[in-house]
């Protein structure tokens, strides 16, 4: 890691990773859930392979975790070159949301 900066007053926690960190979502959830806290949507910034094969995903590099990709409401629809993107390595802005339990 290389930052980690905690507010428990807004309920917040915002964690930097170095570059070329292998660190999943679900590790860092399970690290917070283990500390007794409770996750929630984690607004992310990450680089990795985009995939299209009907709908656009992103493999994240060095884990190897797959997303399926969906625009923000205020973005609209999939751009249309999405499709002559895929294969290549790109960094995506977004939200993850937390799985539903059970």
């Amino acid at each position: 890691m290389d930052s980690v900066v905690v507010s428990l007053n807004q309920g917040l926690a915002s964690v930097k990773l170095k570059p070329g960190n292998t660190v999943t979502m679900e590790q860092l959830r399970k690290a917070v859930e283990k500390n007794g806290f409770v996750t929630k949507q984690a607004e992310v910034i990450v680089r990795g392979q985009l995939l299209f094969s009907g709908k656009p995903r992103l493999k994240v590099l060095g884990t190897d975790e797959t997303y399926d990709l969906t625009p923000a409401p205020a973005n609209g629809s999939v751009p249309a070159n999405w499709q002559e993107l895929s294969g290549k390595t790109v960094i995506v802005v977004g939200t993850v949301l937390t799985a539903a339990k059970g």
